[in-house]
């Protein structure tokens, strides 16, 4: 008899669910409760009903949110032998961006492929996406949250759209606008537009760089990729090292964009597009985060802008068919963002040595209070050294900031429950919230009383005491901000880098690199000019790197509530004395939070996420672990061994804390043995496998 209540999803497919209609009335016919075939014609019937009521919220929810997805896409131009497998090849390697579905695009001039990880409807919205005439053709990787709007206007324009997906707003809006669509759009994106007429092709990045994008010219033909390590799959590319990505990563801890460790690769920048026509690249900014503080602002106006600027973006970033979890640390940013979250799902992990690197007692607490289901992990410490490949494969290129290990490991406990989240990245850049913002303030009578040749007399005799009370004040006080910040890595100045590196020629000063973007806001104060370097380096190679990397890593869409172009129409106006108040940074957004957070929790101290390295460093297993490293023959190949050895050596006897100085040098060798160990290919680290996140 089961084949009775079986019957009704093909009669359902066939676009019969309404014989129920005509044969709802058989039903009392039957004894549902003693009669066999009574019981399956009612579940035959009732399934009918149920699957043609879900058909129509189907079709409602649709036309409320569209076909929001995260994905994950490539391509290049010209021929190759085996063109499709190539394709496939690049397209398979970053299937944990997409692991539902995979699409593609071929004609005679371009091959393009996308993998597709899917928040909505798993039989529509598929890629590509095509204008009326499908003469355009669009892969994209993002949300667009304003699409509604975008897509009603287009519509009164004469535009036919086929989909309710959010991403048909973006070909229709490039047929209709050109390169002005993006600044009509709120989201974040990743996506590239084929011409099959004129065969040129457009590539543009969100306004933050949530989303990634790599390019690369190969023999005139153009190749592209959300990750690295797609490019790589591409035969004509021949990989080699980058040695000027090694000389800044040593200064920031991180490859300052657009240059990547692989020589020919590039980053597309934040907030730009670019033109591929006729075998050259073009690129072009269309955004810059510049701040206009309205210095008539009243505080209380201030504060009321922050919240409702960031409750509607929330609520915005929270719409979605599937349940969306938030991250929550014992920081204001991420608890913030929870408070939105009642009876929805949280995640924090931390590491057992004690409170200062364990936010989970902090977070339960919270969690009580403000009515969340909370999840939680303890990361243990072979759990997180056997992990560091893994991750460092997934980032593609070194990242010596530990606390992507800790992300990949939150993202890893969302996605076994769900397959979004919210998290807290940006409000520090945007609102002022890193404790080095505080220098300017702390530093201002020291520099108006004592001349600045004075100042670095001081420094210099003080480069030589032990590390006592005041010596850091000195140091850090007899430079000026373009001197001394960087950003908030600043791992090995020029002079150290000439000392570890085999080949100084290289070597050049960070400082140098920064005067560019300092050079764009001569006119900002101290605090602004940080904030301003920030947005542009930190936050980019490393905040949002690692954010969508590790997420991805595990097939999460992870959301960036601060990074709203609404939010940052307000931030950009908060004065700095409401962003720097009373020694306490992000002061205006956290008088914000604290409408909505415990006191204690609002006007808790920027922590970041902590990791305990530098414990980890004095331990002998781990301290043997980085030594033999460090004596490798990769190690050989870049450095003075005896001179890296002695930095590690004298942080384990207790000498001095270089904890991330050595970190900063193992995370490089870790990765180059991944990366350029076998010349021909990628040595994949034990447990990269394609993934799977059916929740």
């Amino acid at each position: 008899m089961h084949f009775i209540a079986n019957i009704a999803d093909s009669l359902f497919l066939k676009g019969l669910s309404a014989v129920f209609v005509g044969m709802i009335h058989i039903i009392p016919c039957f004894d549902v409760k003693n009669d066999e075939f009574g019981k399956y014609a009612f579940r035959f019937f009732f399934r009918l009903q149920v699957r043609n009521d879900c058909a129509k919220i189907d079709m409602y929810l649709k036309e409320k949110r569209g076909l929001e997805d995260m994905c994950g896409l490539c391509g290049f131009t010209g021929e190759i032998i085996d063109r499709d497998q190539v394709l496939e090849n690049m397209t398979d390697v970053i299937t944990h961006r997409g692991p539902d579905s995979v699409g593609y695009y071929k004609d005679d001039s371009i091959s393009m492929g996308f993998r597709r990880l899917s928040i909505i409807d798993l039989d529509s919205g598929h890629q590509p996406i095509y204008n009326e005439d499908k003469s355009l053709v669009l892969m994209f990787n993002g949300e667009i949250y304003n699409y509604r709007d975008l897509r009603k206007e287009l519509m009164e324009l004469g535009h036919k759209f086929y989909t309710h997906a959010d991403s048909e707003v973006l070909v229709h809006g490039f047929e209709e606008w050109g390169e002005k669509l993006l600044n009509r759009l709120r989201g974040m994106f990743g996506f590239a537009i084929y011409n099959q007429k004129d065969k040129s092709i457009f590539i543009a990045r969100d306004f933050f760089g949530i989303k990634p994008m790599h390019y690369a010219i190969v023999d005139g033909e153009l190749v592209y990729a959300s990750e690295i390590k797609s490019i790589l799959e591409f035969p004509k590319y021949k990989k080699k090292f980058n040695y000027k990505a090694l000389d800044n990563y040593l200064s920031f801890q991180y490859v300052v964009p657009p240059e990547t460790f692989f020589e020919g690769i590039y980053c597309l920048l934040p907030g730009h597009y670019m033109w591929y026509r006729d075998g050259k690249v073009k690129t072009t900014r269309y955004f810059e985060a510049t701040f206009e503080p309205d210095n008539a602002l009243k505080i209380e106006d201030a504060i009321d802008n922050i919240e409702k600027a960031f409750e509607n973006s929330v609520n915005v970033h929270k719409i979605s068919d599937v349940e969306v979890g938030c991250f929550l640390s014992s920081g204001v940013d991420s608890s913030y963002v929870s408070t939105y979250f009642a009876d929805q799902k949280t995640f924090t992990v931390g590491f057992d040595f004690g409170e200062r690197y364990n936010e989970i007692s902090w977070a339960e607490n919270l969690s009580k209070e403000i009515g969340v289901d909370h999840h939680t992990h303890l990361i243990g410490s072979e759990e997180f050294w056997s992990t560091v490949p893994k991750v460092q494969y997934h980032m593609d290129q070194p990242l010596a900031d530990p606390s992507c290990i800790a992300l990949y490991f939150v993202c890893n406990l969302a996605s076994q429950y769900v397959k979004v989240v919210l998290s807290g990245e940006g409000a520090d850049e945007l609102f002022g919230g890193y404790t080095v913002y505080n220098e300017p303030h702390v530093f201002k009578f020291y520099q108006k009383v004592i001349p600045q040749k004075m100042r670095y007399s001081l420094a210099k005799a003080a480069k030589k005491w032990p590390h006592i009370k005041g010596r850091g004040y000195i140091l850090r006080g007899a430079r000026k901000t373009e001197d001394k910040f960087i950003g908030n890595a600043f791992m090995y100045d020029d002079v150290e880098k000439k000392q570890i590196l085999k080949d100084n020629s290289i070597v050049t000063r960070p400082q140098d690199l920064c005067k560019n973007f300092y050079d764009r806001v001569k006119n900002y104060d101290e605090v602004t000019k940080m904030q301003y370097l920030d947005i542009n380096l930190w936050m980019v190679g490393d905040i949002l790197l690692k954010a969508d990397r590790m997420s991805m890593a595990n097939s999460l869409e992870l959301r960036v509530p601060f990074l709203d172009k609404e939010v940052w129409k307000v931030a950009r106006t908060i004065p700095t004395k409401y962003r720097i108040a009373k020694g306490t940074t992000k002061y205006a957004m956290r008088q914000a939070a604290l409408r909505h957070l415990p006191k204690a929790t609002a006007q808790k101290k920027k922590l970041g996420f902590p990791v305990p390295t530098r414990v980890w460093l004095k331990d002998e297993k781990y301290y043997n672990t980085v030594k033999a490293m460090f004596q490798s023959e990769t190690a050989r190949k870049f450095f003075n061994t005896d001179l890296i050895v002695s930095y590690l050596d004298d942080h384990f006897n207790g000498k001095e804390d270089n904890s991330r100085k050595v970190w900063t040098i193992y995370v490089f060798l870790v990765w180059y043995n991944i990366y350029f160990g076998d010349d021909s290919k990628i040595n994949r680290p034990d447990g990269v496998t394609k993934p799977s996140n059916e929740v």
